[in-house]
């Protein structure tokens, strides 16, 4: 008989403060990108642009067009060189969001020296100092073979999104120091790094340059250079403060009281009921909260069917429902993409008709609780509007994406509908596939899937029509980020 973990606090471990998401930061200088004045004699890979897309399935790829607010760089068959700001910098705190195209390289360096990988590592299970986020090692050519390489630095977690969205990483840099005579006082470091949310590296002090440095020497400063040689990556928001605070934060000196209560996942999915707070304005009471082998993570409201937020990285903090009184609250450990408490199923009397934000008595909902298959992954169980319906969460694809399987019994109706997103806008992306708010993620139908994309108040929703329910009938989709 499979085990119920919702109340085994046993899986609970108590970790460092260091792998919970980080939100405050301090940047606020934005350098301007409405032409390539910031930059000093720009080659011709690099231009700005409105607007750009890649395309999901295929390497390499990425459009443009015209406008202004967005760094790109696309590498042809010319000169491709990278780029470097005019001004210089010692200490800094440096934000910007970037979009790769599937299988893409390129890099961030530190006053040109020390560079920082940006590639395109979506769903790898092992990471290397050659993905996302790490620091690029050293290298010498005079150790044993195979030891060219060292002193890299390589996330201790996977956060990157998939190909084609838009990301953001943070990175706090202490400069090294030198005396009056420019004698070397104390190495550069990294205070940390924070990937779409999450801290991935902190505390990494740097001996010397990184492989490829731009200058043989270390200095008080220099300028961030963007890598232009290697593959396709466009950039917007750059924002950087030299107002640093080098605080360590690794956690190592708080006190027992202080540590948070993370409950993991293993081998097998995880489920743990929980109060949920959205965006500090709503408390859900009657959440469940389900992590999946391959760091995937949903939290699933039970008084609506609701799938309202995913995310991927550890599972969550439980600390105030173990350390504090009163509260049973539990928050996310990784990077997280908000969805909508709205109901998933609603009768509309015309595809012109605004989603409820609740169901009225006609289309009472009620709850009964959910069913675990095999393989331990949850089937949601309710009754609305006289239908019955299972819903149903599954990731077999080593954590890149969340299927979800709804289906439908009961008397027949012909304007039931399940609304699979809303967001600021939803474009086509190809293949059945679309892009919601600003390709912050995809939602992927099977072929001959008929979803409506229609406007809704200052945004739109991505429809799916649910027909013959009286035989049963089911509706597939995927959340891909």
């Amino acid at each position: 008989m499979r085990k119920n973990l919702l109340l085994k606090t046993t899986s609970l471990l108590f970790l460092s403060a260091a792998a919970i998401p980080f939100t405050g930061y301090a940047q606020n200088t934005q350098i301007p990108l409405s032409d390539l004045s910031a930059f000093k004699k720009p080659s011709a890979n690099w231009s700005v642009a409105g607007s750009v897309k890649s395309d999901f399935n295929k390497e390499e790829s990425l459009e443009k067009k015209d406008g202004q607010g967005i760094l790109v760089t696309i590498p042809g068959k010319g000169k491709n060189e990278d780029l470097f700001t005019n001004f210089e910098h010692g200490d800094i705190d440096l934000s910007a969001d970037f979009l790769m195209p599937k299988g893409s390289n390129s890099g961030i360096y530190l006053q040109g020296r020390y560079e920082i990988q940006l590639s395109d590592a979506w769903g790898k299970d092992k990471l290397t100092y050659q993905d996302l986020g790490a620091v690029y090692p050293r290298w010498d050519e005079s150790r044993p073979q195979g030891q060219f390489a060292y002193e890299g630095v390589v996330p201790r977690i996977n956060v990157s999104r998939a190909p084609g969205l838009w990301q953001n990483i943070r990175i706090v840099f202490q400069a090294p120091k030198f005396d009056a005579s420019g004698k070397k006082t104390s190495n550069a470091r990294i205070v940390k790094i924070v990937l779409n949310g999450v801290n991935i590296i902190e505390n990494a002090e740097l001996q010397a340059p990184t492989r490829g440095s731009a200058f043989p020497n270390e200095a008080a400063t220099g300028p961030i250079r963007l890598q232009g040689d290697h593959g396709a990556v466009a950039f917007k928001n750059i924002k950087y403060s030299t107002s640093v605070d080098t605080k360590e934060t690794d956690g190592s000196k708080r006190t027992f009281s202080e540590k948070q209560v993370f409950v993991t996942v293993t081998d097998e999915p995880v489920l743990l009921r929980s109060f949920v707070d959205i965006n500090d304005k709503k408390r859900v009471t009657h959440a469940v909260n389900a992590g999946y082998p391959g760091n995937i993570s949903y939290s699933y409201d039970l008084g609506t069917g609701a799938l309202f937020q995913v995310w991927k990285g550890g599972f969550v903090d439980g600390t105030p429902m173990w350390l504090f009184r009163g509260d049973g609250n539990t928050t996310v450990i990784g990077s997280k993409v908000p969805l909508t408490d709205a109901p998933a199923i609603a009768v509309l009397g015309s595809e012109t008709t605004v989603w409820p934000d609740s169901l009225l008595a006609d289309q009472a909902f009620r709850s009964r609780g959910y069913e675990l298959d095999d393989k331990g992954y949850p089937t949601f169980k309710y009754e609305v509007s006289q239908l019955k319906v299972d819903d149903k969460l599954t990731s077999e694809d080593g954590g890149r994406s969340l299927t979800r399987v709804v289906t439908v019994n009961g008397p027949v109706k012909d304007k039931l509908y399940l609304r699979a997103a809303s967001g600021s806008d939803i474009v086509e992306a190809g293949n059945g596939m679309y892009a919601v708010n600003n390709y912050e993620y995809y939602v992927q139908f099977d072929k001959g899937a008929k979803p409506v994309l229609r406007n809704a108040g200052n945004g739109q929703e991505l429809l799916i029509p649910v027909k013959d329910a009286d035989k049963g009938a089911s509706v597939k989709y995927s959340i891909i980020w």
